[in-house]
């Protein structure tokens, strides 16, 4: 018999919009926006659980680990989206971070919803991406239940990798024994059932919170600033050189001479404008720092109108 998931609190009728259809645009609106503060606010419940699996997936990527999103539908496509900005902002290696989403990629134009009830297609997932304990992945389902979902986690821990859940259902409905629970309850959709209204909004504000949070933990920020930003366009090398003026006080040109030698590396150009370094030494007092430009910079004497603040 086919499973009743009525009392999942991510499937319950809202009273507050019990008449929806009935709304004046404009009622229909603030409706919509009283109730998306219920994300906000289900998401700062969750701080300790998200402090957790930053330090957690931090140390795991640190050692040559890799971050593993993996959902279906929304969810997943969330998943995907988060995963694909992490290349352009922390120039990381596309491998760094990987999103598996039920039915592939093609699923995130076309809905294959049906895919996600599969539980040896997620056991199946994680095998054909080699996951091992280096790894983490971080499995999310709105309403707890997905299949896909727990047989990719299932067998990532049955492989030694940190396995994180990330539900909007409280653990009395849907419990789990994976390593790390992270639950935004954000009640009852004003659409019932639409995850991708209130739970879709948690999921992206705590997937955001914890890649920005692991890549700060990597060196890839430097104070607030996406040092490691890839410069593939003319947007990104516009930031590139707003980086490099605003935090050395150089020129615009002196900026992109420098970011040139650099081979448009903004982390190495900082190095070099404000030590007087050449690139070589830049690259390697960079390496030797992991990547972290602050580390790297200690006890060189810096240069520039804004090395006071370095």
């Amino acid at each position: 018999m086919m499973d009743d998931r009525g009392h999942l609190v991510t499937e319950q009728a809202n009273p507050a919009s019990a008449q929806l259809d009935t709304l004046s645009i404009a009622e229909f609106v603030a409706l919509c926006q009283q109730e998306d503060l219920k994300a906000v606010q289900a998401v700062i419940a969750q701080q300790a659980s998200i402090e957790q699996a930053i330090a957690r997936i931090a140390e795991k990527l640190a050692s040559g680990g890799r971050l593993f999103y993996v959902g279906a539908g929304t969810s997943g496509r969330l998943g995907v989206l988060d995963s694909a900005e992490c290349p352009p902002t922390f120039c990381t290696d596309p491998d760094l971070v990987q999103a598996i989403l039920a039915g592939g990629l093609s699923a995130m134009v076309k809905s294959s919803e049906a895919l996600e009830d599969s539980w040896q297609d997620g056991a199946q997932s994680i095998h054909q991406r080699g996951i091992t304990a280096q790894d983490v992945a971080l499995g999310i389902t709105a309403g707890g239940t997905t299949p896909f979902v727990h047989g990719a986690l299932h067998t990532a821990q049955t492989l030694g990798a940190v396995t994180i859940f990330l539900t909007c259902v409280p653990p009395e409905q849907v419990p789990s024994t994976y390593d790390l629970d992270i639950r935004p309850i954000v009640g009852p959709e004003i659409l019932a059932g639409s995850t991708r209204l209130k739970a879709g909004t948690a999921t992206k504000l705590v997937l955001n919170t914890i890649s920005t949070g692991v890549m700060v933990q990597l060196g890839k920020v430097y104070g607030n600033r996406m040092v490691d930003v890839a410069v593939t366009n003319r947007k990104l090398l516009d930031r590139a050189l707003r980086i490099l003026t605003d935090l050395t006080g150089c020129d615009r040109a002196t900026a992109l001479k420098v970011l040139g030698e650099a081979d448009n590396h903004t982390k190495t150009a900082l190095f070099m404008l404000w030590t007087g370094a050449d690139k070589a030494t830049a690259v390697q007092k960079l390496r030797e720092a992991k990547g972290n430009l602050r580390q790297a910079l200690a006890g060189w004497p810096l240069h520039g109108s804004s090395a006071q603040n370095v």
